[in-house]
């Protein structure tokens, strides 16, 4: 074989395995933890990475009203696991738009400077948690591993991964990282009518659910902490509307005359909720100054 054909084959052969080494599961490697304080985990190719977050939002555990229980106990759980104290993972579930996942974001800034960090998972990428936790186990820092907006269908490979890390896998979590979920689910998985006649009557009168409930009640138990959020009052609209206006710097005289306005918005939208009302607040500040 001459020369110039064996650089031809080699060429060839380097080339056919850049392919290979693209679709092959590449092991996780760990980011520039210097750059953020939060991470998104993403599949690229055949493998995920950590992907620092350059704009983390600003929301201040001062921004949230109207949920002072729901901010105290998760303000707690998270002050326990700062400083290495017991504290658990933690379900935050109820109404749309009430500041599940605000005050996850809000609790991140708050203690951040004492090394709390955050990683943002997609629930179709809970499969890789085991390597996501075993990436960071070493760390200094102490991680919540982030999932918004959770829920399951029947049969998705990611209920099972996150189940066994909460709890159930020979190898749990590390002591520096905890879960904190937000779902509109209680339980987690589509819940059916037809379900309830699995449950069993004993002689005594007691009832037990069946194996179906039971399977799906499961998953959330897991969870030590639930924090549940409610719809708010007219009042308590009111009063998130004012605060948020207040934030972007709106007089007092105009945020009073905001009050019908802001009733016809949330009556336009169908919702009374935080999130509703932050939209209002955000376009009503921006025509007032403009």
């Amino acid at each position: 074989m001459n020369p110039s054909s064996l650089e031809s084959l080699v060429a060839r052969a380097e080339a056919l395995l850049g392919r290979l080494e693209s679709v092959l599961p590449q092991s996780l490697s760990a980011p520039d933890w210097a750059a953020s304080v939060a991470f998104r985990y993403r599949k690229r190719g055949g493998g995920g990475r950590l992907e620092p977050v350059r704009h983390v939002a600003t929301i201040r555990l001062a921004d949230l009203v109207e949920v002072a229980p729901q901010k105290e106990r998760l303000l707690r759980n998270t002050e326990q696991f700062v400083a290495g104290h017991g504290a658990n993972n933690v379900l935050l579930t109820g109404a749309r738009g009430t500041g599940k996942s605000s005050l996850i974001k809000a609790c991140l800034n708050e203690f951040a400077p004492r090394g709390l960090r955050l990683i943002e998972v997609d629930k179709a990428d809970l499969v890789d948690l085991p390597d996501i936790v075993e990436l960071v186990a070493e760390r200094p820092e102490r991680f919540i591993v982030y999932c918004d907006d959770l829920s399951f269908d029947e049969g998705e490979p990611g209920y099972k991964a996150l189940k066994s890390i909460l709890d159930g896998s020979v190898s749990q979590a590390s002591d520096n990282v905890l879960i904190y979920a937000t779902s509109n689910r209680r339980h987690l998985l589509p819940e059916y009518m037809s379900e309830n006649l699995s449950y069993k009557h004993t002689e005594d009168g007691e009832v037990h659910p069946g194996e179906v409930v039971e399977e799906k009640i499961s998953l959330s138990e897991r969870f030590g902490l639930w924090v549940s959020f409610y719809p708010f009052t007219q009042a308590e609209y009111l009063a998130i509307v004012a605060q948020w206006l207040r934030g972007f710097g709106v007089p007092e005289d105009a945020i009073a005359a905001a009050r019908q306005e802001s009733l016809v918005w949330a009556l336009e939208r169908g919702s009374r909720s935080g999130r509703v009302a932050y939209q209002f607040a955000k376009d009503y500040s921006g025509r007032h100054h403009a």
